[in-house]
């Protein structure tokens, strides 16, 4: 079993064996607090920190039995601990979380989230139930906002979703393009339903725009860079100039929306086409904006 696994079960246990839908996610944050590398990372969702890791997690322990879903309540029904097979320093922090949020109703980890950590309170639908104006003001100034115009890139190797998600959110990102020919991934969270589910949950609007891709075919034997620089004389060849179509799509994506990113998986942009797709999209007439690679 994976250890984030453990942690979420050693949780539930911690608190009594049941946690509302709404603690758990507050909780796992607030553990991950704790941790020099935490189990989970959060985006802000629609009721604040919210892992989409996590909730895969569960489903998938749902359906070994070891956890039960409930309308508002996942209880853990294994009777097997996993406390003792955690590290001391995590132990340790499932004490100290239990001893601070022991009893706390999901309201008030909630607003202990969103007063603590107002970032994940931006997409909230019941902030402004919650909290003061005061308190408003300072989940609106974490808002990232930029009035500039530009295309981004961005690549999803080595990062959970919420990391991803969160490069985007942070960069004001309004659109992400996925330019992958065949937008499925291993990866959880990066096929192509997961991701379009994740962005819009985020408030980015998704698009898939398979032209632009390089086949499966191509992308066999690649063991160096200078096999990459072969595939991409190819592919400026063969679809640049074939694409010029969907490139100006992208550029109008651009003048509508203003922040555009283009993605695929590779974190080197010199081993991804998304790199000669964007200097493409550099060239057309009508662009002047900024590049970015995040």
């Amino acid at each position: 079993m994976y250890y984030r696994r453990k942690i979420i079960l050693s949780l539930i246990e911690t608190f009594g064996g049941e946690l509302e839908k709404f603690q758990l996610q507050k909780l796992l944050m607030l553990f991950g607090i704790y941790q020099k590398n935490p189990s989970y990372h959060f985006v802000p969702y629609k009721y604040g920190c919210f892992s989409f890791q996590a909730n895969a997690d569960l489903a998938t322990m749902r359906k070994y039995e070891l956890v039960a879903e409930e309308e508002k309540y996942w209880k853990k029904t294994t009777i097997q601990s996993y406390l003792g097979e955690l590290t001391e320093g995590d132990k340790k922090a499932l004490l100290d979380l239990k001893n601070n949020f022991n009893g706390k109703s999901s309201d008030y980890l909630i607003k202990h989230t969103y007063r603590n950590h107002p970032y994940y309170a931006i997409n909230s639908k019941i902030a402004h139930q919650l909290l003061s104006a005061e308190e408003l003001e300072k989940v609106a100034k974490q808002r990232p906002f930029s009035e500039k115009n530009a295309l981004f890139t961005i690549g999803y190797e080595g990062v959970s979703i919420e990391q991803y998600l969160n490069k985007l959110i942070k960069a004001d990102v309004k659109v992400l393009c996925d330019v992958r020919k065949n937008s499925y991934s291993m990866k959880y969270g990066f096929s192509k339903s997961q991701l379009k589910m994740a962005c819009e949950g985020v408030g980015i609007q998704f698009l898939h725009i398979p032209e632009v891709g390089i086949v499966s075919d191509k992308r066999k034997e690649l063991n160096s860079q200078s096999d990459y620089d072969l595939l991409f004389e190819d592919y400026l060849q063969t679809v640049i100039p074939k694409t010029l179509c969907e490139q100006e799509m992208i550029l109008n994506l651009i003048k509508e929306h203003q922040r555009v990113a283009i993605t695929c998986f590779e974190k080197d942009i010199c081993q991804c086409h998304r790199k000669h797709l964007a200097e493409a999209i550099c060239q057309l007439p009508e662009f002047d904006y900024e590049l970015i690679h995040l």
